[in-house]
């Protein structure tokens, strides 16, 4: 009961909804004060695709979570592609458009539309989002500062190999230029176009090319974003997902997969890379980007779901994060390996 001018009720007090709302928003900051503190310093190398570079509430919700981390004293980089906008401008144009074995077969043609669209019109949307919270992105390509330098790649089909054009398998990083943005306090937006030592301009996975990058910055974590909460245990059997094939007792084994359509919390390398072969086309190049980066020294790599607004907040600053996380073998599993 509560006491109001002399006169003993039953209601709540009037200020009691807003004094339980701030608590829970200081436990919110409590719960996030740990992972500010580790992470602090670190730097983070996010791709950013899927749904939620079409849906504009998602891609302001992303552009808050990149300053978030900004202003929380992290160092986000930003690594996109642009498949829907490149296919929509090839539309436009009458360019006929290809795919070999899940990648799009690049002609000069082609390449000048898709280095057109994810250099000039992505990637200053994407900085342009940023910045309406302050002078903070800076966008750039792979082939600023010879930041990506790639080869032409070829693709096995039935045992032969297929020339697919102008896409490239990257060779070398040089980080230089993304270093000095963020030692100025910038966030670099990175589009995946790369140039090889012959002056070839090559369009490149760009989840490829966000595990690469996250490796030479010695980056903490590579979070991909996309359009699943994560890694099934059980796919095709979770409805409207993209995991692994009956990979639930492979995916048991890494001691966080539950019962049927359920996400896989966490994994090693090992445990992902014998479940590569089943995995839907989609899922693989993310997951095989997660496997390289924790192979490269990164120690820890995630794929979150895009549709969540503040998915990358919801990883890095809770206890009980999301999606799909995989970290390096334990050393036990790498003696025994080299033995």
């Amino acid at each position: 009961m509560t006491e109001t001018l002399g006169k003993i009720t039953d209601e709540p007090p009037d200020w009691l909804p807003d004094r339980v709302a701030a608590l829970a928003k200081a436990a919110t900051l409590i719960e996030a004060l740990p992972w500010l503190d580790r992470f602090h310093g670190a730097t983070v190398v996010i791709k950013f695709g899927g749904h939620a570079m079409a849906d504009e509430a998602l891609r302001l919700a992303f552009a808050q979570d990149v300053v978030f981390l900004r202003f929380a004293g992290l160092r986000p980089v930003v690594v996109h592609g642009g498949g829907p906008q490149i296919n929509a401008q090839l539309d436009r144009l009458g360019v006929p458009t290809s795919f070999t074995a899940g990648l799009r077969v690049t002609t000069p043609e082609t390449m000048d539309v898709v280095r057109m669209v994810l250099t000039g019109q992505v990637n200053r949307d994407v900085v342009g989002l940023i910045n309406r919270h302050g002078p903070f992105a800076v966008g750039m390509s792979g082939e600023d500062a010879n930041l990506l330098t790639a080869s032409r790649r070829q693709v096995m089909v039935d045992g032969e190999p297929v020339d697919i054009g102008m896409v490239g398998k990257i060779d070398a990083v040089n980080p230089g230029a993304v270093h000095a943005l963020l030692d100025d306090g910038r966030v670099p937006v990175i589009s995946s176009v790369a140039r090889s030592e012959g002056g070839e301009v090559y369009n490149v996975n760009s989840d490829t090319a966000a595990a690469a990058i996250a490796v030479a910055m010695n980056a903490a974590k590579l979070v991909v974003l996309t359009d699943v909460e994560g890694l099934y245990a059980d796919w095709p059997g979770s409805a409207g997902s993209a995991g692994s094939a009956g990979s639930a007792g492979s995916a048991g084994s890494a001691g966080s997969a539950g019962g049927a359509g359920e996400v896989i919390s966490e994994l090693t390398a090992t445990t992902l890379e014998a479940m590569l072969p089943g995995l839907s086309e989609g899922m693989i190049p993310k997951m095989e980007a997660c496997l390289q980066a924790v192979r490269g020294g990164v120690p820890r790599a995630h794929v979150l779901d895009g549709r969540l607004p503040h998915a990358i907040l919801l990883e890095i600053f809770t206890d009980s994060g999301i999606g799909t996380m995989v970290l390096p073998d334990p050393a036990s599993e790498l003696l025994t390996e080299t033995e």
